[in-house]
């Protein structure tokens, strides 16, 4: 189904209604600096329809696809809310280095200034993307969410716009931001996460999976990922994953330099018992030796006695009851929005976030 010929193609593509939207507004200063107000302004749904109008990308950024599924989403955010707080680790110990590996896709973020030298703002921000569009009520017809997705699709337009101006690209890496890197970043937030709470002893359902993968597969789709890069099952999932993987995966010293600054970060904003090398251990446990070695994460393993702490703790936690899910999504944002605040006073961050 995913061949080399189809996602070399797909290599190609970007996001065609929001490229030329943006090519459009920056031929303007004046749109230009409506738009950018937009982007720094909260969510308030159906406002940049106000300020463009007629304009099909944003008219229908709070259509569902006709395939989405109410109980599926609900259940999708139901899960996050249960496992909220280990879900945005795996994203910062899992998920980005993953995607670092991908070394034409991260060369993006290496020519990026914001990634590099603000680290921990750049996390932050997406952090909140992911606390927003995984809130309960996000997709409802007065939900933030559909804004929030807007915002990030506008971003990588944005992204695609001066990175090609800046004459810094090779096109032998492909279009900036291109769909096949859209659909690995959307499994890193999806699959790549539910292999890596199993790694960590969660017993994840088929169900549990298939509910957290629709949601994602939903925003997939509101970010302009294209419908044939959204796998409509597990085992699909997989085979993406193997493919672009296969093609895409290789040592580089920007991913390598990327994967330090995450670490960095990582280990600035820890206030837990845990050691540097247990945490960075823990990373290299989570990415396998393969890709650990191409990031260059050299620490030695994470102890097996600990490993084996670590997974019984978490099988246990696993069949806690949860009662209100989105009582248990609230406690756990409110939680968050606290640590952050600390990090904002006292420099101090008390909680790895992601990237996406």
């Amino acid at each position: 189904m995913y061949t080399n010929e189809f996602l070399a193609a797909k290599r190609l593509s970007g996001d065609d209604p929001a490229d030329q939207f943006v090519e459009h507004v920056f031929s303007n200063s004046a749109s230009k600096a409506q738009l950018q107000q937009w982007m720094h302004s909260p969510a308030r749904p159906g406002s940049l329809a106000e300020m463009f109008p007629g304009v099909a990308m944003i008219q229908e950024a709070a259509a569902l696809p006709a395939w989405s599924d109410a109980y599926l989403m609900e259940q999708g955010a139901a899960f996050f809310a249960r496992h909220s707080e280990m879900i945005m680790n795996l994203l910062g110990l899992l998920s980005l280095p993953y995607c670092y590996t991908a070394a034409n896709g991260a060369m993006v973020l290496h020519l990026s200034n914001k990634i590099r030298n603000h680290t921990t703002q750049r996390l932050f921000d997406t952090a909140i993307f992911v606390w927003q569009v995984m809130s309960p009520d996000a997709f409802v017809p007065t939900g933030t969410g559909f804004e929030e997705i807007l915002k990030i699709r506008i971003i990588h337009a944005t992204v695609r716009y001066y990175t090609q101006l800046s004459g810094k690209w090779d096109y032998s890496w492909g279009l900036p931001v291109n769909q096949e890197d859209m659909a690995g970043t959307n499994l890193s937030f999806s699959f790549i996460v539910i292999r890596g709470l199993r790694l960590l002893g969660f017993k994840v359902s088929a169900e549990e999976q298939a509910a957290f993968m629709h949601i994602w597969a939903v925003i997939g789709y509101l970010s302009g990922l294209h419908q044939d890069l959204i796998p409509e099952n597990a085992t699909q999932a997989e085979q993406l994953d193997t493919m672009i993987k296969r093609r895409q995966f290789r040592m580089s010293e920007h991913g390598q330099e990327l994967t330090k600054s995450l670490i960095d970060h990582i280990l600035k904003v820890n206030n837990s018992a845990a050691s540097a090398g247990d945490i960075i251990g823990l990373m290299r446990y989570l990415l396998g030796e393969e890709l650990s070695g191409m990031l260059n994460i050299g620490v030695p393993r994470l102890r097996r006695y600990k490993l084996f702490l670590l997974r019984a703790t978490h099988y246990v936690k696993s069949f806690r009851s949860i009662g209100d899910y989105r009582k248990e999504y609230t406690l756990g944002y409110a939680k968050f929005k606290s640590q952050t605040a600390s990090f904002h006073t006292s420099n101090h961050l008390l909680a790895v976030h992601p990237e996406p």
